[in-house]
């Protein structure tokens, strides 16, 4: 069955059987004033607007893309438009929080219009979802709250940058709040790292990098079941290098290996490791070693 694609924050509200929002393109939710599910509540959405979401004591379960999130006390967590997400809850839902709505029209001529789209949380795997302290859930909601009286108050040439303002403002605290629970999540961020280092592995050393090259960042973070940008962005916070750079790193091990413990030659060895050109090979091992293939095998003579 097709997701229900809803196109405008004025649909959303509708569906949530909740009053004509007062901004077309901006509104904050109290969670509060959603009672109940719909008798016909669609398996699951697309919006085609970003969401914003502060979720406390909800029971239910969400699924957001292939993966699903039980959800605890204070959790913060982002949609962009065209995600999916669908929600299994009782009829009768009880939690409580705010959501904020932007449609991306509101954001046409602003310094977000194109920045939004580069905070890498929105593409995050929803059991990454942000959780906060309770001083942090205050200052999120208080946000939400600037913003929402920003657009009851009468509008005039000065509300839309107030409102870019406070969301700025959310979205650097939340890149802060990120930052540190990469911080504090050591144990469960290494075990993925040491995972990721189980996969190169079994990848070089079998059979399938002759067959299909160099793994791809999407086929890796497939494995790892989390999405490429969350995946680059917990390793770059651990390591200072992107997945790319973590298979690169991995290939000149092996390249290495091969240039000093075998006689194969350059081109034997380029193939071997996935390259149909011996000359991209050379150029990426000298990228990454300042020495040709040949120097670094003469290097042992």
């Amino acid at each position: 069955m097709e997701p229900l694609r809803i196109k405008t924050i004025t649909e959303w509200h509708q569906l949530r059987f909740l009053p004509k929002p007062q901004h077309p393109l901006v509104s904050v939710i109290n969670y509060a004033d959603i009672k109940q599910l719909r008798d016909d509540e669609p398996k699951s959405i697309v919006n085609d607007f970003y969401s914003i979401s502060l979720k406390r004591s909800f029971n239910a379960k969400m699924k957001y893309g292939q993966q699903e999130y039980d959800f605890d006390e204070g959790v913060l967590f982002f949609i962009s438009p065209g995600q999916v997400f669908s929600i299994d809850a009782a009829k009768n839902i009880q939690h409580t929080g705010w959501s904020l709505l932007i449609h991306p029209d509101f954001l046409w001529n602003t310094s977000l219009a194109q920045k939004i789209k580069k905070y890498e949380y929105f593409s995050y795997a929803v059991h990454e979802a942000l959780h906060l302290s309770e001083k942090e859930e205050a200052m999120i909601a208080a946000i939400m709250q600037n913003i929402e009286q920003e657009y009851h108050a009468n509008i005039d040439n000065f509300s839309q940058e107030v409102i870019i303002a406070q969301l700025e403002l959310l979205l650097t605290y939340a890149d802060r709040f990120y930052n540190r629970q990469f911080i504090t999540r050591k144990i469960t961020n290494h075990k993925i790292l040491i995972r990721l280092e189980e996969i190169l592995d079994d990848y070089f050393d079998g059979d399938t990098l002759e067959k299909n090259g160099l793994p791809s960042v999407q086929y890796i973070a497939e494995v790892l079941n989390t999405s490429p940008s969350y995946l680059s962005g917990l390793l770059k916070s651990l390591t200072g290098q992107s997945t790319q750079q973590h298979i690169h790193d991995k290939l000149i091990e092996k390249a290495k290996e091969k240039l000093s413990t075998t006689n194969l030659s350059v081109g034997e060895i380029a193939f071997s490791l996935g390259f149909e050109h011996s000359q991209s090979f050379s150029k990426l091992f000298k990228n990454k070693t300042s020495l040709s293939p040949l120097e670094f095998r003469q290097s042992f003579n």
